[in-house]
């Protein structure tokens, strides 16, 4: 199969592998893009077809179709940040985030959303934001929904999805498909992996060619340390060039100059930039109310063979749970199905020794749904603080409240019941001192006396959001509705991290129709063009 990565190297896009560079070096641009994933594969995209300079940093490697193999042991080691087993400070919760040109958009599931109106809505009352309205964000999320393909995904759900679908219809819960941005998916359910097809219109596939095609350069291996800045401006990035292990400094430096500097990090990223950079935060904003949509997990085994790792990953939703109460009241979540391959599903299950043992060898009879937790709209939904380890690389810290775990026990009840309905013969919650249950009069009794703490109760998110959060006045964020800081006039931050609570769905559409709109003002802006027409 043609690999695009491939054929464009060939035909000339600069990209350059900083573990090689024999020497230091000091590069001017028009703009300087932190991050590939879905803020700044947009951004290099809009930026380029201004007709401006834009160069790319990366720490991460670059990978193709052509090193998609569908194995784990390649993946998540090539791809992952930390191998995907980066965690909390505490270790409570496990944060599976790309790390790779492309990001996480390159290993996500595909599913896409846009933001839910009663988000943007509290946005407005709640941070000053209101120019983000439903209206004014539906023409940009159309833009990136027709550019990436997202689209109904027709095909018939997997085994594993039509628990969901089943068990909720059963109950009266309303389930609904969710959209995919793929075009011509061959459905083989290996998407965390990396699309070997070239299905996935991920930022790998579309955005970041295109800016490549445009003269963009890309560098890859390279660790953004520091953002220097006089006055209000950014002058210049310092940038560590890694060895080829993608983890070490060589001892190589690249420094940039450029006339406007975009932050895409992610949201444990570009928070920690900015504060190894010391940039100004005179409220103490900064890596201040990250959020990661606390997931808990519920696992039955079916009377039948689930395979729960072939087909579309995620293809059916509920959002019955997210409004049964005032957005600010006690959590909503949100239910999906979660692929099934050995290595997440082994080191995901609770237990040990023969118990952990006998459970994967009922592997391909298990079915998986997980809870997304809405948190930073509760008063007591504070989110974590991203913070500088000794190693001046970030660390995130998230206590789990008791609001948290209130709704972790919804969550569990609610999955269990759906996952009896749909004819489970033994579910169990994914949690250490869970036995397992046969009927869900079992479960409802055992999983209201379970004990929910860290450690004990599983807690996974592939979600991160917030540290760098937009508002309407510096008390109040880092940024404004435009994602330019408010201290320094040429840095803007184009990621999920300006979002000043979580969402209750997939971020990524969230992220492309945002930073398409910023990034689009931004553009005219830099290259003296009239401003787009923003309602």
């Amino acid at each position: 199969m043609l690999d695009p990565i491939k054929t464009g190297l060939a035909s000339g896009w600069k990209h350059v592998d900083a573990s090689t560079l024999a020497r230091s070096q000091t590069i001017e641009a028009d703009v300087i893009i932190v991050g590939t994933g879905a803020g700044g594969g947009v951004s290099a995209d809009i930026l380029s077809d201004a007709g401006l300079r834009v160069v790319l940093v990366e720490e991460g490697p670059l990978r193709s179709s052509s090193d998609f193999t569908m194995r784990e042991a390649d993946a998540y080691p090539q791809l992952y940040q930390e191998s995907g087993a980066r965690k909390t400070a505490d270790k409570a919760i496990n944060i599976l985030q790309g790390r790779c040109v492309g990001g996480s958009t390159t290993v996500n599931w595909t599913s896409s959303f846009r933001t839910p109106p009663e988000v943007l809505d509290f946005w407005q009352r709640q941070f000053g934001l209101r120019q983000l309205t439903v209206n004014a964000m539906s023409s940009w999320f159309a833009v990136m929904e027709h550019k990436l393909w997202v689209r109904a995904w027709d095909t018939p759900p997997n085994a594993n999805n039509k628990v969901l679908a089943s068990g909720g219809e059963k109950l009266g819960i309303d389930i609904g498909h969710i959209k995919r941005n793929v075009k011509g998916c061959w459905n083989l359910g290996y998407c965390g992996m990396g699309c070997p097809t070239n299905a996935k219109q991920s930022m790998l596939l579309t955005t970041i060619p295109a800016a490549l095609g445009r003269g963009a350069t890309l560098y890859t291996r390279l660790r953004a340390d520091r953002l220097r800045f006089a006055g209000s401006r950014v002058t210049g990035l310092d940038c560590l060039a890694l060895k080829p292990d993608g983890i070490f400094p060589s001892g190589k430096v690249v420094h940039f100059r450029a006339r406007h500097f975009v932050v895409a990090a992610g949201a444990i990223g570009s928070p920690a930039l900015l504060m190894r950079s010391g940039v100004p935060d005179p409220h103490r904003l900064l890596g201040k109310r990250t959020f990661l949509h606390p997931v808990v997990i519920s696992s039955a085994l079916m009377p039948e063979r689930v395979d729960g790792y072939a087909g579309a990953p995620q293809s059916m939703y509920s959002d019955h749970f997210l409004h049964q109460a005032p957005i600010d009241g006690p959590l909503g979540f949100k239910l999906e199905a979660a692929p099934l391959h050995p290595v997440l599903f082994s080191t995901t299950l609770q237990g040990y020794g023969e118990a952990h043992a006998r459970l994967m060898r009922e592997f391909t009879s298990a079915s998986v749904l997980l809870a997304l937790l809405r948190d930073g709209f509760n008063p007591q939904s504070r989110g974590g603080q991203v913070r500088l380890g000794a190693d001046r690389l970030p660390v995130l810290d998230y206590p789990l409240g008791d609001v948290i775990w209130e709704a972790a026990r919804r969550a569990l009840l609610a999955m269990a019941e759906i996952q009896f309905a749909a004819g489970a013969r033994w579910v169990t919650p994914v949690h250490e001192a869970a036995p397992g249950y046969t009927s869900w009069a079992e479960a409802r009794k055992g999983i209201a006396l379970l004990p929910l703490k860290p450690l004990i109760c599983r807690v996974v998110s592939a979600h991160v959001m917030g540290g760098c959060a937009m508002a309407d006045a510096p008390p109040r964020g880092v940024v404004d509705h435009r994602g330019r800081h408010f201290w320094l006039g040429n840095l803007s931050v184009h990621d999920g991290s300006v979002f000043p609570t979580s969402l209750g769905v997939n971020p990524q559409l969230s992220i492309y129709g945002l930073v398409a709109r910023n990034a689009s003002l931004l553009a005219a802006e830099l290259a003296g063009r009239p401003a787009p027409l923003i309602p």
